[in-house]
């Protein structure tokens, strides 16, 4: 008997089955369901009362079932492999082969339920004139997996896949991930990008409009301040009015108001909302390295003169050409370059290696012009950062095999006149090779990517009732999704990491040299605290190490999970 009872939420459904069932039947382990719809349904739980010999028992799905396909949900136990109950052991297998799809072919549907790997062969349009380098399964470009779809390859080249067309905009909104990893809810911090994007092409056109003489750059500090300030107007654009009734985000509504004289509409810096300029003081832009978006990168000064890891074979000399003399002035209490290292206070975030090699090609690009920075930095009595020096440099013009061509800027007073903004400038190409880091690297690559193999791994290899799989499951989610749509418009060819992010189209490549170097057990606290210098053992802490820097906020609020 069948019995359809009150909802619990607004858009779900309560059913009430009675069956009989005795002691000699033991208790259930699993239930096979089967949907005789017409349509899928997201089934969450099924809950069993009055069990002989047990009392209630709950099978966890939340999972969709598409019609006329059987689906065993396990009961919310935990077993290791060798402690799975005999009868329930088929079952466990079968269900692992589902999701391994080992050997199935063609494009899947968003029915399907397979995890499997696959190169990063699907960011380039060769087709049309924009391939890009296959990322992962050579050792000259390694790079995670990601999630198989199976969509056919390329007619220029068989290795990439093809894409989904940006026009169809709600084919690329469903970009196949298994259907259980899709959101269930949107979550406007991670969506924030991909929103963005999909709006790209009727507010590009505009930003060349409202700066003309100079289409990819803003002409002033106010013009960037407009943005904020709901000046910039939104072409009638008829494009934009369906991608707003595709995407019905309530984020891109507030985004770009439906109704009226629309207007641009960015929430506001907090950096800014107190004080136009505050990020202009010297104190600022020491905070940013360990309260701004990429606090991962700063390290503790160990050498002087800073030397490079480049091969000098291929690089020549890329040592550091800051010199004592000019950062003595600016140290304190009397301190000289060796005692300030001694005493733990002198930092740098260095992106002098991790840019150079791509300097030449990157340069090259139309309105681009970028530096390899250092920045060195010394802790004050207070136990704030206040920067030392900036050096900023380019390839040889002879060519990179002889080394570098650096310039060393020093601080000066914003009112000092020419010195003074030159300054500026020198701080402004260090915060950018910071913010393409964070958004190439510590955001998509060490954040998005490297989980999503692990997710794949995760599915195939452990049974939802294996208590690893318990344990990482929650942790994992939406990162197939998210990772899926990065693909289709945030790191492709033309997305908006080539548009926004200075490396343009070498940025995936990129990150594949500096993935060769990613290594699992560095990449969790405390131990990247202490192998960036940010923190040294100490057995009298409750966390085993001690922050060289109390006034760092994100390892701090870490440390509660470290133990």
């Amino acid at each position: 008997m069948v019995v359809t009872m009150k909802s619990k939420a607004a858009g779900e459904s309560v059913f009430k089955v009675t069956f009989e069932w005795d002691d000699s039947q033991g208790i259930p382990g699993a239930v096979v369901v089967r949907n005789t719809y017409r349509s899928e349904y997201l089934l969450k739980t099924l809950t069993l009362h009055g069990v002989p010999g047990k009392g209630t028992v709950v099978f966890v799905a939340n999972s969709w079932i598409y019609p006329n396909v059987d689906r065993v949900f396990f009961a919310n136990d935990t077993y290791l492999p060798s402690k799975m109950p005999a009868l329930l052991v088929q079952y466990r297998q079968d269900e692992l082969n589902n999701l391994r799809g080992d050997g199935t072919t063609g494009k899947y549907e968003e029915w399907d339920r397979v995890y499997r790997y696959d190169y990063y062969n699907d960011l380039g349009e060769p087709d049309k004139g924009h391939p890009r380098p296959v990322l992962g399964g050579t050792q000259e470009l390694p790079y995670p997996r990601r999630c198989r779809t199976g969509r056919p390859p390329t007619k220029t080249d068989p290795r990439s896949e093809s894409r989904i067309p940006q026009y169809k905009i709600q084919e690329a909104l469903n970009i196949y991930v298994p259907r259980d990893e899709r959101f269930g809810h949107l979550k406007l911090s991670d969506f924030l990008g991909y929103s963005l994007k999909a709006i790209t092409e009727a507010i590009l056109p505009v930003i060349r409009t409202y700066v003309d003489t100079t289409p990819k750059e803003f002409d002033s500090f106010q013009d960037i301040y407009d943005l904020y300030d709901g000046l910039l107007k939104v072409p009638d654009n008829q494009h934009l009015k369906e991608l707003k009734k595709k995407i019905p985000l309530q984020f891109i509504k507030s985004l770009l108001p439906v109704a009226g004289d629309d207007l641009l509409n960015l929430p506001l810096p907090h950096v800014i909302r107190s004080n136009d300029y505050a990020w202009r003081s010297d104190e600022e832009f020491a905070r940013e390295m360990l309260a701004g978006v990429n606090p991962v990168c700063i390290k503790r000064l160990t050498e002087f003169p800073v030397k490079s890891t480049l091969d000098p074979s291929v690089y020549g000399d890329q040592s550091s050409t800051i010199t004592e003399d000019q950062i003595q002035q600016n140290l304190e209490e009397g301190l000289t370059v060796k005692q300030a290292m001694e005493k733990n206070r002198l930092f740098i975030l260095d992106h002098h290696d991790n840019f150079m090699p791509f300097l030449d090609r990157i340069n090259k690009l139309e309105g681009n012009y970028i530096y390899a920075s250092r920045t060195l930095l010394f802790q004050k009595a207070d136990g704030t950062l206040k920067p030392l020096a900036i050096e900023l440099s380019l390839p040889h013009p002879d060519g990179i095999q002889h080394g570098a061509k650096s310039t060393v800027y020093l601080p000066a007073d914003i009112d000092s006149g020419v010195d003074g903004q030159i300054w500026q400038l020198a701080k402004a190409y260090a915060s950018v090779d910071d913010s393409a880091w964070h958004q190439l690297i510590s955001h998509w690559l060490n954040t998005h990517a490297v989980i999503e193999p692990f997710v794949i791994a995760t599915n195939r290899q452990l049974s939802v009732v294996h208590p690893v799989h318990k344990l990482l499951s929650p942790h994992y989610r939406d990162t197939l999704n998210i990772n899926a749509l990065a693909r289709t418009t945030l790191i492709n060819a033309g997305g908006v990491f080539e548009m926004t992010v200075f490396p343009e189209k070498y940025a995936l490549e990129m990150s594949s040299i500096v993935y060769k170097n990613w290594k699992l057990t560095e990449q969790g606290l405390p131990d990247d605290l202490v192998k960036r210098g940010m923190a040294v053992p100490d057995s009298s802490s409750p966390y085993g190490v001690r922050l060289l820097i109390k006034d760092y906020p994100s390892p701090a609020s870490s440390r509660p999970s470290w133990t």
